[in-house]
């Protein structure tokens, strides 16, 4: 194995021009299969690595996909990498990864540094109204939106049920016999809380309840956020018998204010959450939550993603809706 071997130790020990390790390296059709055999045996042999730069100035591609996330931090955003990862490094493809923490300037910024660097970017920006934030990028740029705010219909788009699951998980503890439900709401101008939210409403009025401002407490997704909610409401004279909060990591820290409390879940109050993240069936007592398929969210935006990559001839822009199910568990008091 040759020190730093470059194309042109390849080219002199292949006996080929430098152009035609180069074609081999890139794929072409225009060179012969006993050609290209010859010269990846003789690459391997010297350890070559192509030059991923220079191969991107001779064919216009990176085989890197963006990937702009409002956080990095907690389970729901890593199930969505992980899925995204697995399937861009089956299809051979590599992802940089960035958040932009719903900060336009942020978000600007991070779409100039990425310009050039990779071949079609997953963008979700659920705080953020989508054309201003996509308004840097070449208007044929592959692009797919999830769970954005996008009334364009100019861009592959896929959203979570977010109305659906939540009002489906409601009405699951109206079943319950529960009236008094309160909704830990989810960071303000999000797609996802808002949905969730109008999901609770509209399960509400729907059992012929009107929903109570004072039983709608703000949360911004996070554990801490989800854990102050816990502790108002512990604190009232006259305490719901169940808290939906609007995703899983808010329930969960509701869970921890409601035991420093001394009240028992589900039998003092039920609490329940959204997206099901792994840790859901693990916290004590097991977590009801709007299930969604995260690690599929990320596959399926990055299998549209390279579609439009790949076939750009054939590819039509499409608008999709991840489903939810109902996973019940002990802190609803059923199973």
């Amino acid at each position: 194995m040759a020190a730093n071997a470059t194309i042109k130790h390849v080219a002199r020990e292949a006996g080929v021009s430098v152009a035609t390790v180069s074609r081999v390296m890139n794929e072409s059709s225009l060179v012969t299969e006993h050609t290209r055999v010859q010269v990846l045996e003789v690459a391997t042999r010297l350890g070559y690595v192509p030059h991923g730069g220079a191969r991107s100035l001779i064919t216009n591609r990176t085989s890197t996909i963006g990937v702009l996330l409002p956080d990095l931090y907690g389970e729901f955003f890593s199930e969505v990498i992980r899925g995204i990862d697995q399937t861009a490094r089956r299809h051979h493809y590599h992802v940089l990864v960035s958040s932009s923490h719903a900060d336009q300037k942020d978000i600007e910024a991070v779409l100039r540094s990425m310009r050039g660097r990779v071949d079609g970017l997953i963008l979700m920006v659920p705080e953020i109204q989508v054309p201003p934030a996509v308004a840097l990028l070449p208007e044929d740029f592959p692009l797919v939106l999830v769970n954005c705010s996008d009334e364009s219909g100019h861009h592959d788009a896929i959203t979570v049920a977010n109305y659906d699951g939540a009002y489906a998980m409601t009405m699951h503890l109206l079943g319950l016999r529960h009236r008094q439900i309160a909704m830990i709401t989810g960071t303000p101008r999000n797609l996802d809380a808002a949905e969730r939210l109008r999901g609770y409403r509209a399960a509400l009025k729907d059992a012929g309840i009107s929903p109570d401002g004072a039983l709608e407490l703000s949360g911004d997704f996070s554990e801490t956020s989800g854990f102050h909610a816990a502790v108002e409401l512990a604190r009232r004279p006259f305490r719901p018998s169940a808290v939906f909060a609007a995703n899983d990591a808010m329930a969960i820290g509701a869970l921890s204010a409601f035991r420093d409390a001394g009240l028992s879940v589900p039998n003092d109050v039920a609490v329940v959450g959204f997206d099901d993240i792994p840790m859901a069936r693990f916290v004590e007592p097991p977590l009801s939550s709007v299930h969604v398929d995260i690690s599929a969210l990320g596959e399926c935006a990055t299998l549209r993603l390279l579609q439009a990559m790949q076939q750009p001839e054939v590819h039509e822009v499409r608008r999709e809706i991840m489903p939810t199910t109902l996973v019940v568990r002990r802190s609803c008091g059923t199973q």
